[in-house]
């Protein structure tokens, strides 16, 4: 079977950086981290007091007023998204085949904050919870409610894999789309964990960084002083569309997606395979799929989240794939910048892999202080301060606890 060619034609972010691509993009650039005190609540009993929280976003821009609160923040997030990447795709929705639209989307764990608050609400004599409980909370209503606004009946559902759900979800967006089963893809992931029981539950895992004295240098992936990852929040949404049906239209195309792996660990519940076997897989097998060989590859965004174990496992797997070529490579983690995403990681990293190809610039992984004696020193992992590179292929890898991994790989066009 020859496979149909899979294009994005649309983005959309609302992250830490900024609350759309080209603020985002800005951020990137100049190397800004989007950590600082939680204002969402008072952290101040919370070993970590800081993330990386959204900014000046207002869903009433996205949402009527009086819907908001029927909804998520994660929900919102993704409404926010879709509809920056529908707008940025120019798709007239008077003039496609919704019965072959459809929207595939990731969410590591889906409404907490509502799950929060209403537990909160609880009263054991008489239990009282909101009729909108269920559906705000649920980790599938955001892509179930993308697919109502715009009236796509094509293949639906959520993709929940931890921080590898995003990219998951356009993996199997673009597999759909490669088969004919579809020709358009609404794709990508929203998460909104940071409060009370996120960041509590993470720091009882000894996950996330308790850097509070400093937080804007505590998201430090492959320092020798990192101490954990910095929770993030956002969404990003990608519209992927067959290559002919982009092209009849007069599409504007950011890249190609033109693989893409998936593999586990089999491992441990949260740790990664200190030697990388199931990174290294989803390697392989993204650069199979997608019919490149490692040396093909220009510039990796690394999952590299600033936690001890992963940050030295996912270097040793890049390099048991592109052998000698791995020095050879841009590498960066805009963790550093962002946060971590979790669910939301994979389609957040894709937009900032487009974006290196389209401007042929690597974004830094900033806060670098100290070499890691564990982690090879002859990595460009591109420390502190971006750099001009002409790219053609970028590679994006996600890992998510209980050893899920997903790879994403986009050719410039």
């Amino acid at each position: 079977m020859e496979f149909k060619r899979v294009v994005v034609t649309g983005l959309g972010t609302v992250n830490p950086l900024g609350n759309s691509v080209e603020e985002y993009w800005e951020g990137l650039k100049n190397g800004v981290s989007g950590a600082a005190p939680i204002t969402r609540f008072d952290a101040s009993t919370h070993k970590t007091t800081f993330a990386c929280e959204l900014k000046n976003f207002d869903p009433s821009l996205y949402v009527e007023s009086k819907e908001i609160r029927k909804h998520d923040p994660y929900t919102l997030y993704a409404y926010a998204t879709a509809a920056q990447a529908m707008a940025d795709s120019g798709l007239d929705l008077e003039k496609i085949n919704k019965d072959r639209a459809g929207v595939i989307w990731g969410a590591g764990i889906g409404g907490l904050q509502t799950f929060f608050e209403e537990t909160l609400n609880y009263k054991h004599e008489m239990p009282r919870y909101s009729p909108f409980f269920i559906p705000k909370m649920i980790a599938n209503i955001a892509g179930g409610l993308l697919s109502i606004r715009y009236g796509f009946r094509g293949p639906n559902f959520t993709t929940v894999s931890a921080c590898a759900s995003a990219s998951h979800a356009l993996v199997e967006a673009m597999n759909y789309i490669r088969m004919g089963k579809a020709d358009i893809f609404i794709s990508g992931g929203s998460e909104a964990a940071i409060n009370p029981a996120g960041i509590a539950g993470f720091n009882s895992m000894r996950a996330i960084s308790t850097r509070n004295d400093d937080p804007k240098t505590a998201s430090r992936p492959f320092d020798k002083d990192r101490d954990g990852f910095v929770m993030g929040e956002g969404s990003g949404a990608l519209i992927l569309e067959e290559y002919e049906h982009a092209v009849k239209r007069g599409a504007k195309i950011y890249a190609e997606l033109a693989g893409g792996g998936i593999s586990a660990d089999a491992y441990h519940m949260t740790a990664p395979d200190p030697d990388g076997a199931g990174a290294t897989l989803v390697m392989k097998w993204a650069l199979e799929d997608a019919g490149l060989n490692p040396e093909d590859i220009d510039y990796i965004n690394v999952h590299g989240t600033s936690t001890p174990l992963g940050d030295v496992a996912e270097p040793k797997a890049i390099q048991k794939v592109f052998g000698d070529h791995a020095f050879n490579m841009s590498i960066s983690s805009t963790k550093s910048m962002t946060g971590h995403l979790l669910g939301a990681a994979g389609a957040v990293e894709a937009i900032a892999s487009i974006l290196a190809l389209q401007n042929g610039i690597i974004p830094p992984t900033i806060n670098h202080f100290t070499d890691d004696p564990d982690i090879d020193s002859r990595f460009d992992f591109t420390f502190n301060v971006a750099k001009e590179k002409k790219i053609k292929t970028a590679l994006s890898n996600t890992f998510g606890f209980g050893g899920h991994n997903a790879t994403v790989i986009f050719k410039k066009i």
